[in-house]
């Protein structure tokens, strides 16, 4: 079914779900939404499963015109949505008719929203996921983000009875501070000076931050004397954080496959979400966690997952 008429597709907009799985030996990254927690609950809000393809924004948002009658719900970064001029909350549901304009203009808190509507996105599975790996030209709507006079399909899907809404204190805050909780490794016995700097430095965030990975600026981390500053090139993580010959560390996300620096920590999972909404300039810290600690948090976050499931059943 027609749902969108895309007007003005914003810098990049593209479709994701939570990610390709079991492809990593064929060098096929996860990609997916880069902050699963906002894409999880947009889904929730307009009654899909969580797993349904929805639209990642990052900084500025399209113009779309909606071709069918519908529900829609913008989580994550604050971009200001409108329907038809009014404003419209984010982390809540809104339905939409034909006709009716939609408009997400700029990210004022944030870098990344979610855009669900009732059936999901409607685009071809490929290697099981709709997910858009834009260098591989794989996935999501033809393999690319959207552009003008692109139509977007939704799937079949009973409207809501009633509006959903995620409660306020609920509602994740994104500031310019951002503190990322990190377990130390895999290769974090080649900085045994230099850990130390990593852990309590202030590390800023660059221009060079997108969906493979975050490169940050601040204190050198240095390795050991007599350490070679690259490695053979083995497979990474979503998180892992790599110390390059500069010393200064990149976040690895989700469209990287392997890398061949050393990589000093890895975030923890719950944390990728406050990676995805951080900006050119923010401030980042790093705190080191214990497994113990880590996997205390995990459950914490899974625990929060399903308040909001039993919320917005």
């Amino acid at each position: 079914m027609e749902v969108f008429a895309v007007r003005n597709p914003g810098p990049m907009t593209t479709v994701q779900d939570l990610g390709r799985r079991g492809f990593l030996d064929r060098g096929v990254p996860l990609s997916g939404a880069l902050d699963p927690l906002a894409c999880r609950a947009a889904n929730l809000l307009v009654g899909n499963p969580e797993e349904a393809a929805v639209l990642e924004i990052t900084l500025m948002g399209p113009t779309l015109e909606i071709l069918s009658a519908a529900d829609v719900a913008l989580t994550g970064a604050d971009m200001g949505m409108t329907i038809n001029g009014n404003p419209v909350p984010g982390w809540r549901a809104a339905r939409v008719s034909p006709g009716d304009i939609l408009r997400i203009p700029r990210a004022v808190e944030g870098c990344r929203a979610y855009l669900a509507v009732t059936g999901g996105i409607d685009v071809p599975l490929m290697m099981g996921s709709r997910s858009t790996f834009v260098r591989a030209k794989i996935g999501g709507f033809r393999g690319r983000g959207l552009a003008k006079g692109d139509i977007l399909h939704r799937g079949e899907r009973t409207l809501a009875a009633h509006p959903r809404t995620l409660p306020d204190s609920w509602i994740p805050r994104y500031g310019r501070e951002i503190l990322l909780r990190a377990m130390p490794g895999p290769q974090d016995d080649s900085f045994r000076k230099g850990i130390g700097v990593f852990f309590s430095a202030s590390y800023e965030v660059t221009t060079e931050a997108d969906r493979m990975g975050y490169r940050l600026r601040g204190p050198a981390v240095e390795c050991d004397e007599g350490i070679p500053k690259s490695i053979v090139t083995e497979p990474t993580t979503p998180g892992n954080v790599q110390i390059p010959a500069d010393g200064q560390p990149i976040i690895l996300l989700v469209e990287q496959t392997s890398g061949g620096y050393a990589k000093i920590a890895t975030v923890i999972s719950p944390d990728l979400s406050r990676v995805a909404q951080a900006v050119p300039g923010n401030t980042v810290h790093f705190e080191r966690v214990a497994l113990e600690e880590a996997h205390r948090l995990y459950r914490e976050h899974q625990e929060l997952l399903s308040r909001i499931r039993e919320v917005l059943r």
